[in-house]
């Protein structure tokens, strides 16, 4: 089971934290996967999800442990071409990610390949054993 930090939260929601590098690496150095809000602004990259806050370098990006939501069409071309795990979508059911899991919205059916996204937003009641992976910012609760 893939474990997924949503912006590096691990234990609930952090608004004054998430999606800050080092708290991103906090969350990566606990063993955890991460699902990062990505910007490219004026050939910049940044990190953030309602505008560009932290500004990271390629480098940062090709972590093997991150998850790329791209935030704009320059940066959704920027990470396929940077070759990372990445993807782009805003309410849709699924979307297919770079490197072939199916991002699940909330509520919506799972298969083997897909990641269950806040599963705890959500009255559905899931069965974890039919999905790749979850990302939540719970997600320490689902490592037992």
């Amino acid at each position: 089971m893939i474990l997924i930090s949503h912006r590096g939260n691990i234990k609930g929601a952090n608004k004054m934290f998430e999606n800050s590098p080092g708290y991103i690496l906090k969350a990566i150095n606990q063993g955890y996967d991460v699902e990062v809000d990505v910007r490219l602004n004026l050939g910049k990259w940044f990190l953030g999800h309602d505008k560009a806050e932290y500004p990271i370098d390629d480098l940062f990006l090709k972590n093997d442990k991150l998850w790329c939501h791209a935030k704009n069409l320059d940066a959704l071309y920027g990470l396929l071409n940077l070759g990372v795990k990445c993807f782009w979508h805003q309410e849709d059911s699924y979307t297919l990610t770079s490197n072939g899991f199916v991002w699940t919205y909330p509520g919506f059916h799972l298969t083997d390949k897909s990641i269950c996204v806040m599963p705890e937003t959500t009255q559905t009641v899931y069965n974890f054993d039919k999905c790749a992976g979850i990302c939540s910012d719970y997600i320490e609760k689902y490592r037992t």
